[in-house]
């Protein structure tokens, strides 16, 4: 069945919004873990707009032995003062996985996936670091990207389907085209020996239907409207809800 990890950035957006301790992220992750999450991710980003390198230590703590670890950043950001580098940070504390997305400094968020024609070359050396630290690959990649089997032959383990138009598309009532197009990569990626995760915009509202679309699908990376969902519902009954759209998208397979 597949696995939620729940992305806890917003939870440290808020904190940082008036500095201090509170909410807390590892609050927020026991949390989620309790309710039945099968996974943490946090996506430190150089700014440190909302996850910092000391969240991502006090994580790796909470959740050693119990749930998986996936660590998102950008490979090419070079280190800076209180940043010591994404890579740094995954020889750290060593995550489960490393989910590597191709985001600039300046994006408010993650918005496509990688070029491997331009891309593979330079991340071919850091997918054979991360795996000899023994952490699992994925790559952030677009529904429709091609070069996949440059993926495969660098030794990564899966790719993470960039799933915003998706739910763009399933928002404005006509997802048929955009859960094709996921399917289709999905089925290529598998071919090819990669798992396949998803994860941006992703909801209550469209999970059921995406699941019910893509086959195989291995990992769902869900925090903003994880989140939001929880300010009305509660942070456990949210994930619980979640679980259920999941059990019930596995049952209907």
């Amino acid at each position: 069945m597949t696995l939620l990890s729940v992305n806890v950035n917003k939870v440290a957006v808020l904190r940082n919004s008036r500095g201090g301790l509170e909410p807390s992220v590892v609050a927020a992750a026991e949390a989620a873990i309790a309710a039945g999450a099968g996974g943490i991710t946090v996506h430190p980003r150089p700014d440190q707009r909302h996850i910092r390198p000391g969240d991502v230590h006090d994580l790796a703590g909470l959740v050693a032995g119990r749930v998986e670890y996936n660590l998102e950043g950008n490979p090419f950001a070079p280190p800076r003062p209180g940043y010591p580098g994404f890579l740094s940070l995954v020889e750290a504390v060593r995550p489960t996985q490393a989910t590597l997305v191709p985001d600039g400094d300046g994006q408010l968020t993650s918005d496509h996936g990688f070029d491997l024609a331009r891309d593979a070359a330079r991340l071919a050396p850091l997918v054979a670091q991360l795996k000899a630290w023994g952490v699992r690959v994925s790559l952030f990649m677009d529904a429709g990207a091609e070069g996949l089997a440059l993926a495969a032959g660098m030794g990564v383990d899966r790719i993470e389907l960039y799933t915003g138009p998706f739910a763009e598309a399933h928002a404005a009532g006509d997802a048929g085209a955009a859960i094709a197009l996921c399917a289709r990569t999905a089925r290529e990626a598998q071919a090819l020996g990669l798992g396949v995760n998803a994860g941006h915009d992703l909801s209550q509202a469209n999970l059921g239907d995406f699941l019910r679309g893509v086959p195989g699908v291995l990992e769902v990376s869900i925090g903003h409207a994880l989140f939001g969902e929880a300010l009305h519902q509660g942070l456990g009954p949210t994930v619980r809800a979640y679980r259920a759209i999941i059990g019930a998208a596995a049952a209907g397979a």
